[in-house]
């Protein structure tokens, strides 16, 4: 799907595109974003759970400084390519794509290396040691990736749709392991759930489904 400028707006709340700060489009069946080319001032990105393939559109987002990308379809560590520009980017999400392959320490020194100023890789505080053994264990990307086919479609939004985004997220939160649900939470700047208080979280027995079970 690609995410249209009135679904942009309707989720940030804004007026116009240059207005927009933070975007929130967590799990929305997203595969095109060429209109994060049109969000001069936008700071943080949630795109995580996707079908994104293709970082260019964010080239030209010189203020951002957090974006999520876990688990989309990001194919090649040379995406990275497009996010050496940003000046401000300080906090990366990036775990769970395919572009991180079999290799967690070439991974993680890689982003490093091409992305020296992030202070937080995949939820994992950045450290000087780190950073400088990226210098050697890291690949160095200078050039793109190959252009591929970008899927076209098109992202429906309400005036409300902000609003539903937010109440799909908390009531998909059920749906997961403790441990992906706390990532979740931590994209939406969420305290973390103890462990003992998770089962809190799971859909309660209410009387409308006792009653069915004894119908049955």
């Amino acid at each position: 799907m690609r995410l249209t400028r009135a679904a942009v707006l309707a989720r940030a709340k804004a007026a116009a595109l240059d207005g927009v700060r933070r975007l929130n489009c967590w799990g929305s069946h997203l595969t095109d974003i060429s209109i994060c080319r049109d969000l001069p001032n936008i700071e943080v990105i949630t795109f995580s759970m996707n079908g994104i393939s293709d970082l260019e559109p964010l080239n030209q987002c010189q203020n951002l400084s957090e974006l999520y990308l876990r688990k989309n379809n990001i194919a090649s560590l040379n995406e990275l390519f497009y996010l050496k520009n940003l000046p401000q980017l300080r906090v990366l999400w990036l775990s769970e794509n395919p572009c991180c392959g079999s290799d967690p320490h070439r991974y993680r020194m890689t982003v490093l290396r091409n992305l020296p100023s992030l202070q937080k890789l995949d939820n994992q505080a950045v450290t000087e040691e780190e950073l400088s053994q990226a210098l050697v264990d890291g690949e160095e990307i200078t050039a793109p990736p190959a252009r591929r086919n970008v899927e076209n479609g098109c992202l429906e939004s309400t005036e409300s749709s902000a609003a539903e985004s937010t109440t799909e997220t908390e009531s998909e939160l059920l749906n997961f392991s403790l441990e992906e649900t706390n990532k979740i939470r931590e994209e939406l700047g969420m305290k973390p759930v103890p462990r003992d208080k998770f089962s809190s979280f799971a859909p309660r027995d209410t009387d409308c489904n006792r009653k069915k079970r004894v119908s049955i």
